[in-house]
């Protein structure tokens, strides 16, 4: 039991290893939550682009939507027109004339929303890969922020116990917040899907 109370003697050098220990933390610390402090303002950067983006994808799809009833009705009236000119065949020649402008006026209403509606289908898939991109960096920069949490939370019990082996632990949380932080600002594509996945 006595030994159990008993202090540790410090051994001759003990402070100078300690304050070693205690500046590398905190110079760890001072880099983990400056790279942070940036990673957040670009996070909320790209959350605002995501919300952009998605905005967008889902205008345009209306869109297109609009586009495809107008052309839907377009074609029913194309239809009714045809079924007119066959039942109007013994119909004076003005009456079928009127007829034939009628049906190749909305043969072109069609072919125009048929084209309208590729551009637009186009434009709102270039919005949902352009979401698509940007929620992957988003994810990078999540791994980033936890992960530099963590670290920081160890270097800080590392510096409370002045354990070398929590300090190096730490450096590895840090590191890898601080290499998906970077492949975010720089577009690089590193994932870790099973992590974003568990973080989702």
């Amino acid at each position: 039991m006595s030994d159990l109370m008993e202090v540790p003697v410090r051994k001759q050098g003990d402070k100078s290893e300690d304050a070693l220990l205690n500046t590398a933390i905190s110079v760890a610390v001072a880099l983990a939550g400056t790279f942070m402090a940036l990673s957040n303002v670009k996070d909320g950067n790209v959350n605002q682009a995501m919300q952009d983006a998605q905005a967008r994808k889902i205008n345009a799809w209306s869109y297109y939507q609009a586009k495809s009833t107008k052309q839907n009705l377009a074609e029913g009236t194309l239809e009714q027109l045809r079924s007119l000119r066959a039942l109007s065949a013994s119909a004076t020649q003005e009456v079928l004339g009127d007829l034939d402008r009628k049906i190749a006026d909305f043969l072109q209403k069609v072919a125009k929303y048929e084209s309208e509606k590729a551009v637009i289908k186009t434009e709102a898939e270039s919005w949902q890969t352009k979401y698509e991109a940007l929620n992957k960096t988003d994810d990078q920069l999540d791994l980033s922020d936890a992960a530099l949490s963590v670290g920081i939370a160890l270097s800080g019990v590392a510096a409370l116990v002045q354990r070398r082996a929590l300090f190096v632990v730490s450096l590895l949380f840090i590191g890898f917040g601080m290499v998906m932080g970077m492949a975010a600002f720089l577009g690089l594509p590193l994932e870790v899907p099973f992590l974003s996945q568990w973080l989702s």
